[in-house]
């Protein structure tokens, strides 16, 4: 078995999966507009880095939700909650930071960790940049993990 995807849910899956695709300097490979008679934020997308290989490493998808509801974070008792969320390893994390917020995204209030920032994409989805300083992380001819 392998993962091929994360879909993450969306009011307008096609204007999310932009924001990502300027996040992360990633295409957008498929999109679908909204079927007939449906709302013009119908629809999906899906993105990819660029020169991906099938499955390696997994695509992120947006498709419709009619009833999407923004989450709360941290969570709060009664209230919608996170279900998932992307964490993204950076080198600079202020830089990142930085570029989070030029592309569209917010700064969360909650900040729990020093090495970490929550970030808010423009559907409300938390996401987080990790600071990861070790060199061999980002060496792509020795390591599998590197971006």
């Amino acid at each position: 078995m392998r993962v091929s995807s994360v879909t993450i849910g969306a009011p307008d899956p096609r204007a999310l999966a932009r924001f990502y695709e300027r996040l992360l300097g990633w295409s957008v490979v498929n999109e679908e507009g909204p079927q007939q008679g449906a709302p013009p934020e119908d629809g999906w997308a899906q993105l990819k880095p660029l020169g991906a290989r099938v499955g390696e490493p997994a695509a992120l998808n947006f498709e419709y939700e009619a009833q999407y509801v923004r989450p709360v974070w941290p969570s709060v008792a009664g209230q919608q909650h996170i279900t998932a969320h992307l964490d993204i390893a950076v080198e600079d994390l202020d830089a990142a930071s930085a570029w989070a917020v030029e592309a569209g995204a917010t700064l969360a209030e909650c900040q729990p960790q020093d090495d970490v920032r929550v970030m808010l994409d423009p559907a409300g989805h938390p996401f987080c940049l990790f600071l990861v300083d070790d060199a061999a992380y980002w060496d792509t001819e020795t390591s599998s993990v590197g971006m």
